[in-house]
């Protein structure tokens, strides 16, 4: 056990030094200006996007694209769910609040202080679970959006937003949230979609009387 205790012990300490290196330029304004590629990842853009597509998919008339929208929402949404559970659960001071005070926390606790809710990286479980949702159901989707999120997570760091362990945690929570809403849809879609299908001669019949 106090093997376990100082293993983490050290990967926790390496994964401060080594956030704490790449934040050391945060301020000039080259890293800044990648500053927007994380608020890519924020909820009300996610959002924005998940509800755009299922608009567009509507006005294309592209069932596969309203289907991947509609999946990109859900997984958003267990994947915000996931991290704000576990964000509830644990203090951890942000890299860029650890480096202007000299103090870093990371341990069980309840604070709502947003420089105290580092881990994890909701930012990157967003992005991942809207990213691998999209990638299901929109043709050449895929490559583009794993970029997106590869982006999005890659700027956080530099930024002093999030510790490089916040973000793998991230990943994982929206890799696993995306999984398991897919599984469901999956079964339930076909469903909805047939019901949908048979139904619409008749609303547009109607309609027309």
């Amino acid at each position: 056990m106090g093997k376990t205790k100082d293993a983490a012990k050290a990967v926790e300490k390496a994964d401060r030094k080594a956030t704490h290196k790449a934040a050391e330029h945060r301020d000039q304004p080259l890293v800044k200006a990648t500053g927007f590629l994380a608020e890519i990842g924020d909820q009300p853009q996610l959002v924005a996007t998940s509800i755009g597509t299922v608009v567009i998919g509507l006005i294309a008339r592209r069932p596969d694209v309203i289907r991947g929208g509609v999946r990109m929402l859900a997984a958003h949404a267990a994947a915000t769910f996931v991290k704000s559970a576990i964000k509830a659960s644990v203090d951890r001071t942000r890299p860029e609040k650890a480096i202007e005070d000299g103090k870093a926390r990371f341990e069980p606790g309840k604070s709502d202080d947003h420089d105290q809710t580092s881990f994890p990286s909701g930012h990157t479980a967003g992005a991942v679970a809207v990213a691998r949702a999209a990638s299901r159901d929109i043709t050449g989707a895929g490559g583009p959006a794993a970029l997106i999120s590869g982006a999005v997570a890659a700027a956080q760091p530099v930024n002093g937003k999030h510790y490089l362990s916040d973000l793998v945690v991230g990943a994982a929570v929206g890799w696993i949230a995306e999984a398991l809403v897919s599984a469901v849809f999956d079964r339930v879609a076909p469903v909805v979609e047939t019901a949908v299908a048979s139904k619409a001669p008749l609303l547009i019949e109607h309609a027309k009387a």
